[in-house]
């Protein structure tokens, strides 16, 4: 249910939940049926206020990290959006590639007014490249607000779909972790001693590049040259392994912080969701201001 509500919320607090009461009240056509909706405006007004401003707060406050250097847990993310290798995910209305889709299938009824057909939208993970790095974006229980948007009609039926497609700016903001170096079951003194054995395999090369004084065999200062430079290449082996084998992902936040994936540059995303945090603040007050009148205009 989390999952859908943050998924929907630009449809379900932004999409004008304080009108639909207003009409709600005027088509009842009774004074008390006005009084409850526009009481109802209120509450729903303050929570939708206070939702929109969190998100403006996360999307100000929170600076923008690179993928390389990014710490582990919440953080602000912008690059490129490249697709995962493979096949690539395919737009169900228009069969074109893309990282992400949202859709809409809308048929008229007998009433000449649009009813809803069909929905969808994809869940596969796309890659964010900034330059640094490469992370890995999983878009389930994200707030997709993405305005690439293409409306067609067909005969009796309206299409919509929303997109992101590949190298396209996309801004995230979640929890990132690095996976995959972690498990990695590295022994240094293992891999030294089987380093040392196969040079042991090689004894001229092993004598060109250690034996110092030329005399046709090790000793032990000699020997021990050759072990400190097997632990450095074995430490250095370990590094790139680690680094190659490191996995950058962004996900849902699991401690409820806000999980925000859009086209938007942060600037016009955090003014977005400013001027909804306005507008229900305007209605909060506005429906406080209206109710006295409300009850005095009217005998209950």
């Amino acid at each position: 249910m989390l999952v859908r509500l943050r998924r929907g919320y630009g449809n379900l607090v932004t999409s004008g939940g304080q009108l639909i009461l207003l009409l709600l009240g005027l088509k009842t056509e009774s004074s008390l049926g006005m009084f409850v909706c526009v009481a109802l405006m209120a509450p729903l007004s303050l929570v939708a206020w206070t939702s929109a401003y969190r998100r403006t707060r996360a999307v100000a406050d929170t600076p923008t990290s690179k993928v390389a250097s990014a710490a582990q847990g919440y953080v602000e993310l912008i690059g490129t959006g490249k697709p995962l290798a493979g096949a690539p995910l395919m737009s169900p209305l228009t069969h074109l590639p893309c990282l992400w889709f949202r859709y809409t299938v809308e048929r008229k009824d007998n009433e000449n007014k649009w009813v809803q057909e069909s929905k969808g939208e994809s869940d596969a993970s796309f890659i964010l490249d900034d330059g640094t790095g490469e992370c890995v974006v999983d878009p389930e229980g994200a707030e997709m607000l993405v305005t690439k948007k293409d409306t067609w009609i067909e005969g009796d039926r309206r299409y919509t779909q929303w997109m992101l497609i590949e190298r396209q700016t996309i801004y995230a903001l979640g929890q990132f972790a690095t996976r995959g170096s972690v498990d990695l079951d590295l022994s240094v003194a293992e891999d030294v001693k089987h380093l040392l054995a196969e040079w042991k395999s090689r004894p001229a090369e092993l004598l060109q590049r250690f034996d110092l004084d030329k005399n046709g065999q090790l000793d032990l200062r000699e020997w021990e040259l050759a072990r400190s430079q097997a632990k450095r290449e074995v430490l250095a082996n370990h590094r790139d392994l680690r680094a190659s084998a490191e996995l950058h992902v962004m996900h849902l936040p699991q401690d409820g912080r806000h999980y925000i994936i859009s086209d938007l540059d942060p600037g016009k995303l955090a003014s977005k969701y400013r001027w909804w945090s306005w507008f229900h603040i305007a209605v909060f007050f506005g429906a406080l201001i209206a109710l006295p009148f409300i009850w005095r205009m009217n005998d209950f």
